[in-house]
């Protein structure tokens, strides 16, 4: 089949890298000439693993192409898939539809009648059926919502858990079947096609989103609980996932969610439900939304208490700057925001990542950096592990101590070897655990 994939940021790069793959022709359009250029020589522009390859096999076999405009795209397919951001509102947790609109808008004059527009931006309820009214009759508009894992996009597309298509006609729920048959017949396992009305695809990403948010807030907030009762988090959060019922997936105590989806998306839940007259449904989402807020406070405490109570001019060591590991996206980081708020209350900072150094540095060019471990913790009063990166767990503790001013790390993810830190001098708290063996 050909088709289009209009933006190609995070969510677009990915989904035309993948559905090249599975041989269809893809063209893939954006209005950022440097990132087309960098696309069409093969090298993406962002860090995802197994991308470049994949983008590289695309470009070399000619089913994945380059272009700019909107009339590019109705001249290449009749099947267009809308990608493009949806951030935040300033002073208000709406999304802001602003490109999706364009992008709708510049394709309308150039649609034939058989053209189908495939929504996958994340947006709020009933923005399908609003855009089907600007084509005003000229197009069908569906929508196939993303599930991608930053740091596993690559493998979530082509192994999807699930494939969900919003469509109001049978013949635009057969040309989407077609187009993802080659990962139907793949398995086992069996993958879902799930089959709806647009304004129900639209609300399966958000709810997905909202409720894995509040999933990891509720372990927050029992970690806050355990901090005041002296119970332990992490073995609260095993028994509890333990349960079939609940599942230990997303029962991660520690600093909490950040990047460009959960915070962003559940705030937009919460305000679409709001136009719609039912605050009171969304309650627990503001109140997860508020958990994830203060875990990232908690952690700057923690820091606090481990350097005497106070921070100014001490120096920290910041190990994390990506909201989360295998990526390089630092967009509302919790690790930054940490990084920002020790660095507010007096301390000099220094930050390490294996991947995001260069993002951070362009978003937070008053931290400081260091490209290696050894070089970031250097007389150090504490150490800060704020992304999860499996290099940090391999760390050797003895050597750390070995540069440091004074053997100090908070664990704000939960994940370190307590007893081989504890064993090489450490004094170690993290979130939930105030009784650390």
């Amino acid at each position: 089949m050909r088709l289009t994939v209009i933006g190609t940021g995070y969510v677009g790069a990915v989904h035309a890298a993948c559905m090249a793959d599975l041989g269809h022709e893809v063209l893939g359009v954006d209005t950022d000439a440097e990132r087309i250029a960098a696309l069409a020589s093969g090298r993406p522009p962002f860090y995802e693993p197994g991308l470049a390859a994949l983008l590289r096999q695309g470009v070399d076999s000619g089913r994945l192409t380059f272009a700019a405009t909107p009339a590019d795209a109705a001249r290449f397919a009749d099947t267009h898939f809308v990608c493009v951001g949806t951030p935040q509102l300033p002073g208000t947790g709406a999304a802001d539809l602003r490109h999706v609109e364009a992008v709708v808008d510049g394709l309308a004059p150039h649609l034939g009648e058989d053209a189908l527009v495939v929504g996958k931006s994340t947006v709020p309820v009933g923005t399908a059926g609003r855009l089907a009214l600007r084509l005003r009759g000229t197009a069908e508009v569906a929508w196939n919502p993303e599930f991608l894992r930053e740091g596993h996009a690559v493998e979530d597309t082509l192994r999807p858990e699930r494939v969900v298509v919003g469509v109001r006609s049978p013949a635009a729920e057969d040309r989407l079947r077609a187009l993802y048959a080659p990962l139907l017949r793949e398995g086992p396992p069996f993958v879902p096609f799930i089959a709806t009305d647009t304004a129900t695809a639209e609300l399966v990403k958000l709810a997905s989103n909202s409720f894995l948010a509040t999933k990891i807030s509720f372990i927050n907030a029992m970690a806050e609980i355990c901090d005041a009762t002296g119970a332990d988090v992490l073995t609260l959060a095993r028994a509890l996932g333990a349960d079939p019922r609940i599942g230990g997936r997303f029962l991660a105590p520690g600093l909490g969610f950040g990047g460009s989806c959960l915070p962003k998306d559940v705030r937009a839940f919460a305000a679409r439900a709001e136009e719609l007259g039912l605050a009171g449904s969304v309650g627990i989402l503001r109140e997860a939304d508020a958990v994830n807020t203060r875990q990232r406070r908690r952690v700057v405490d923690l820091a606090e208490r481990l350097t005497g109570g106070h921070l100014a001019g001490r120096h920290v060591a910041v190990l994390g700057a990506a909201f989360k590991p295998l990526s390089d996206d630092v967009r509302d980081s919790p690790a930054l925001a940490v990084a920002e708020a020790v660095r507010g209350r007096g301390a000099h900072v220094r930050v390490h990542d294996p991947e995001a150094v260069d993002n951070a540095r362009a978003a937070h060019p008053q931290l400081s950096y260091a490209l290696d471990v050894a070089k970031a913790c250097e007389e150090a009063d504490v150490v800060l592990h704020l992304t999860e990166w499996p290099q940090y767990r391999e760390l050797d503790p003895r050597a750390l101590a070995a540069v440091v001013r004074r053997p100090a790390l908070v664990d704000a993810r939960n994940v370190l070897d307590v007893h081989a830190w504890r064993a090489a001098g450490w004094t170690l708290c993290a979130p939930g655990r105030p009784r650390l063996p």
